[in-house]
C-alpha cells in the first residue's frame, strides 16, 4: 500500500517564528506491527514486510528503525519503486532532502506513473527550499492524478513562496473544493488570507479547521490573526486553548508573550517568554525578546513603592519562580503576608522550634522551585496553603 508524506504547512507568526501543522497521516502506533515481527521472523527475505515495518517505525517517529528497515528492503527488492519511495519517505521526515530526492526519482525511473512518488518528491524540494522544482514535481503529481487535493494544497504552498499568490489560492480553493472534510487545507488557505491582510477571511478558515480538528497550531494561527487585528483579548483566548491542548506547543507561549506586550502587561510576557526558553532554549528571538522585557520590568521596579515589592530584589531574580512572583501583584502580596507570618511564629517559638520551623520552610521553598513550571503545579494555591499553615503557627503558639 502507498503510503503519503504530508506536507507540513508552515505557520507565519508574527515575525517571530514559524510552526508547523502536524500531518494528518501521523500516528503513534502501527497495529500490524506485532504481525510484521512474526512475518519477518518466518521470512526474513519478505521486502514487503520490512517495506511496511519501515512505515510503521517511520509514522510513530522511530526513524532510525525505519531507516534500517527500509535499507533492507531496498536490499531485497531493488527494482520495487515502492520500497524506494518508502525509504525517501523516511529520509525526508529525517531532513535528509537529497538522499531522498535520489530515492523519489529511482521510484519514479522505476514506474514514471507513480503520482506518490512525484508528490513526496514535491515535499522534499519544499523543505529543501527549492520551491520551483517542488511545483515542477506537483505539476507532474497533478497530470497523473488530477483528484489529489494533497497534491493541489502542496502546491498552492509552494507557489506561495515564489510570491505567486493568485496560483497558490487558486491551488488551495482547489484542494477544498476536493476534500473539504481535511482541516489542514482550511488552515493553509487561512494562512494565505493572513498574508494578504484579509484577516476577516483568514479567521473564518481557521474557523473552520478549528471545529473540522481542534489543534493548537489551528488555535494559534487564528490567535495571530486577531494579534494583527489588535484584539489581543481573543488572541490571548485563542493560545490559552492552544496551551490546553498541547501545552508543550511553545509558539503559543512566545505568541501569547507578544500579545500580552501589546497589552502592557510585561509581567506575563516575560512568564510566557520563560516557559517557551524553558521547552525550546534554543529559541534566539525568545531569549532576545526576554532580555528586552527583564529590562524593562527592573527599572519599572526601582521606581516602585515598597508595597509593591516582593521581600527579594527583583532585579537579582535567577529563579523562574521567583520571577513570577515579581509579575503577579497577587503572588507579590503572598509572598510579603508570608514573610510577616514567618517572622510572627518565630518570634513565639522557642529555640527547637525555631530551628524545626525553618527547615519547615526551607523545604517548602525548595520544593516549590522544584515544582514550579510543572502543569500540576499551581503557585498561587501553593502559597495560599503556606501562608495558612504559617499563621496557625503563629495562632497556636
Amino acid at each position: 500500500m502507498r503510503q503519503t508524506l504530508s506536507l507540513l504547512a508552515a505557520l507565519s507568526v508574527l515575525a517571530i517564528a514559524p510552526a508547523q501543522a502536524q500531518s494528518s497521516n501521523k500516528t503513534d502506533s502501527c497495529a500490524a506491527m506485532a504481525d510484521l515481527d512474526r512475518a519477518i521472523a518466518l521470512d526474513p527475505k519478505d521486502a514487503g514486510a520490512f517495506r511496511q515495518r519501515a512505515e510503521c517505525y517511520r509514522l510513530s517517529g522511530r526513524v532510525d528503525s525505519a531507516l534500517a528497515d527500509a535499507n533492507e528492503a531496498v536490499r531485497l527488492d531493488p527494482k520495487s519503486s515502492v520500497v524506494f519511495e518508502t525509504r525517501g519517505n523516511v529520509l525526508n521526515n529525517n531532513r535528509q532532502y537529497d538522499a531522498a530526492i535520489e530515492d523519489y526519482n529511482e521510484a519514479i525511473r522505476l514506474d514514471p506513473g507513480y503520482a506518490q512518488a512525484f508528490m513526496d518528491r514535491g515535499a522534499a524540494y519544499y523543505f529543501k527550499g527549492d520551491s520551483a522544482r517542488a511545483v515542477e514535481s506537483y505539476d507532474e503529481a497533478i497530470k497523473l492524478d488530477s483528484k489529489s487535493a494533497q497534491a493541489f494544497s502542496n502546491r498552492g504552498a509552494a507557489y506561495k513562496k515564489l510570491g505567486r499568490g493568485e496560483l497558490a489560492l487558486a491551488d488551495e480553493n482547489e484542494a477544498i473544493r476536493l476534500d473539504p472534510t481535511r482541516p489542514e487545507y482550511f488552515d493553509n488557505r487561512g494562512l494565505f488570507y493572513q498574508s494578504t491582510g484579509d484577516y476577516d477571511r483568514a479567521i473564518a478558515d481557521f474557523d473552520e479547521a478549528v471545529r473540522l480538528k481542534p489543534q493548537a497550531n489551528f488555535l494559534t494561527n487564528r490567535g495571530d490573526v486577531y494579534n494583527k487585528k489588535s484584539d489581543y483579548d481573543r488572541a490571548i483566548d485563542n493560545y490559552d486553548a492552544a496551551i490546553k491542548l498541547n501545552p508543550g506547543f511553545y509558539l503559543a507561549y512566545n505568541n501569547r508573550a507578544v500579545a500580552y506586550r501589546k497589552k502592557g502587561e510585561f509581567d506575563r510576557a516575560i512568564d510566557d517568554l520563560e516557559q517557551v526558553l524553558r521547552i525550546n532554549p534554543r529559541m534566539e528571538t525568545a531569549a532576545s525578546n526576554l532580555a528586552s522585557l527583564r529590562e524593562e520590568r527592573a527599572r519599572r521596579n526601582l521606581v516602585s513603592g515598597h508595597d509593591d515589592l516582593p521581600t527579594f530584589n527583583c532585579g537579582d531574580a535567577r529563579r523562574a519562580v521567583e520571577k513570577a512572583i515579581c509579575s503577579d501583584r497577587d503572588l507579590i502580596r503572598l509572598d510579603r503576608q508570608i514573610d510577616d507570618a514567618y517572622k510572627a511564629a518565630m518570634s513565639k517559638l522557642d529555640r527547637n522550634g525555631v530551628a524545626r520551623l525553618r527547615r519547615e520552610q526551607r523545604a517548602f521553598n525548595t520544593r516549590r522551585d522544584r515544582l514550579f513550571g510543572r502543569p500540576d503545579f499551581q503557585l498561587k494555591p501553593e502559597l495560599e496553603r503556606r501562608l495558612l499553615a504559617l499563621r496557625g503557627k503563629s495562632a497556636v503558639n
